[in-house]
């Protein structure tokens, strides 16, 4: 297994979370926080917008399965990289479209990732693209939470769309 290791945050964590869950050749997919300068923060303290953190889905994939051109396929399908600090009706900085890399090469496939999208959109692309430093985990309840809650309201009205067209787009990606 050639393991890689990818960090993405694309508005709530529970809805990328689902979804790269349901990814052929992901070995992990668990909601957590980064980008901030708060040491282990909790969820109420990203909920004020002050720590700097993102809600992230921290991804670790088999490459010999999945590479990262299809894993930035599926996330950038599954949210809208053109609107700054907001997923539909979840608004704040820890919402932001955000990828978080390890090495120079990756963030260079990233970087030309997005400019070749870039003509996918009528809107600027406003993922932010930045090194990976620590990620907390965050609290057991976020920990699959679809998979655990899936009548829950939020998770109907906004987690399973994602899910269904992520199984619709990809197929070929489905675990």
């Amino acid at each position: 297994m050639n393991q890689k290791r990818l960090v993405l945050g694309g508005g709530c964590f529970w809805c990328i979370e689902a979804v790269f869950l349901n990814v052929k050749g992901v070995v992990s997919a668990a909601s957590g926080y980064t980008g901030g300068l708060r040491p282990n923060p909790t969820y109420e303290n990203i909920c004020t917008g002050a720590t700097g953190h993102a809600e992230v889905v921290d991804i670790m994939y088999d490459e010999d399965t999945i590479v990262l051109s299809e894993i930035l396929d599926i996330f950038f399908e599954i949210h809208n990289p053109t609107t700054l600090n907001q997923q539909g009706a979840d608004r704040g900085t820890q919402y932001r479209s955000v990828i978080y890399y390890e090495n120079e090469k990756v963030k260079e496939e990233i970087t030309t990732y997005i400019a070749k999208a870039q003509a996918n959109y009528s809107s600027p692309i406003v993922t932010e693209i930045s090194p990976l430093g620590d990620v907390y985990q965050a609290e057991g309840y976020h920990q699959n939470y679809y998979q655990l809650n899936e009548n829950q309201g939020y998770c109907q009205a906004v987690i399973a769309p994602k899910l269904q067209k992520f199984m619709t787009k990809f197929p070929q990606n489905l675990g």
